[in-house]
């Protein structure tokens, strides 16, 4: 078994948090918060020596022992989606999603049945994937209740209606970094799935970020693409399950035909929509307002033209007008650790 204290704490990581004081402080903090769950939850570090953590976006996760049964330590930076994400796990309660073990809010670390960090639907042939994530969106859709988790979610019509001023604002700022009409069509999906959503709208707990990525299969379980899978990492909300189709839009594009992908990514929005029961207009809306709402985020940001090019053609393709001058489907990059 690694101490804490000298299992390193990945570059990427490290690189990411090194730009703000709170993302230093947390930094300097992670050996202490990391031993203090180790101690509290009477955890053993599970790696091989020279080993590392794994780590996503926002914080590492240590393979443990837990009085000889596998789990896993996560450890995040406390930021908004990551403050919720106990209250989503216990409401799911292993369900469709790794089920939660314990939580400490205070060190905004959890811990996770452990599930197999080697084997994810990112290697299932596509053409399997839609069964395999429809059921799990139709386990992860729970109604609201009289719990006090459910107080904690945004509501995504809320942050539609957010958006209906941020955008144009945004748009004008960065010097109108695409057409008019693309941002008037993500302008209208606000309008449509806003407040008039919000009354006519099924509301129920949304995993946000439900791409190939974050589905994970149970260790032991089969080897092919039956086997049983459970999301992580849910960055949750309330509102209308087809806010969640969006993720495996902007994922996996090298992967579409090179001949008219356009056709294909909607065709993709349709079978994993119709594989969850959702409804493919709504799902399509709510892609074209969420890969918007990226592209000006990637605006904003230097060295992110790859990233931007790709929330665009993903939007336009979503609004039935592909833009011009945009790189084709299959040399667009992947989304990375600060997109997927």
């Amino acid at each position: 078994m690694i101490p804490p204290a000298v299992v390193p704490i990945p570059s990427d990581l490290r690189k990411r948090y090194s730009r703000s004081p709170e993302g230093r402080a947390w930094l300097a903090s992670l050996p202490g918060l990391v031993q203090d769950r180790l101690d509290g939850w009477q955890l053993d570090v599970d790696l091989e020596p020279g080993a590392g953590p794994w780590n996503g976006h926002g914080g590492l996760v240590f393979p443990v022992l837990q009085h000889g049964t596998p789990a896993a330590l996560k450890v995040s930076f406390p930021h908004d989606e990551a403050l919720v994400e106990r209250h989503a796990l216990s409401l799911w309660d292993g369900h469709g999603a790794v089920r939660l073990l314990a939580s400490d809010a205070a060190s905004c670390s959890l811990l996770l049945e452990r599930l197999d960090a080697g084997r994810w639907l990112q290697d299932v042939p596509l053409e399997q994937c839609p069964d395999i994530w429809g059921s799990m969106v139709r386990q992860l859709s729970i109604a609201p209740d009289e719990r006090a988790e459910w107080q904690e979610f945004d509501h995504v019509a809320a942050a539609a209606e957010r958006w209906s001023d941020d955008l144009p604002a945004d748009w004008e700022q960065l010097g109108r970094p695409f057409p008019r009409w693309l941002l008037e069509a993500a302008l209208e999906v606000c309008q449509t799935r806003g407040a008039v959503g919000r009354r006519s709208g099924t509301d129920v707990l949304v995993h946000t970020d439900l791409h190939f990525m974050n589905i994970l299969a149970k260790p032991g379980s089969r080897q092919d693409h039956r086997a049983e899978y459970l999301a992580i990492d849910p960055q949750p909300m309330i509102g209308e399950a087809e806010f969640a189709v969006a993720p495996l839009l902007w994922n996996r594009l090298a992967e579409l035909p090179r001949s008219d992908p356009e056709l294909a990514l909607l065709a993709r929005c349709e079978a994993f929509s119709t594989a969850a029961g959702l409804d493919t207009e709504v799902a399509r809306q709510w892609s074209l307002a969420r890969e918007v709402e990226n592209a000006l985020w990637y605006a904003a940001k230097p060295g992110h033209g790859g990233d931007l090019a790709r929330s665009l053609w993903v939007a336009s393709t979503m609004a039935g007008r592909t833009l011009d001058g945009l790189p084709k489907a299959h040399e667009l990059p992947e989304p990375g650790p600060s997109a997927v």
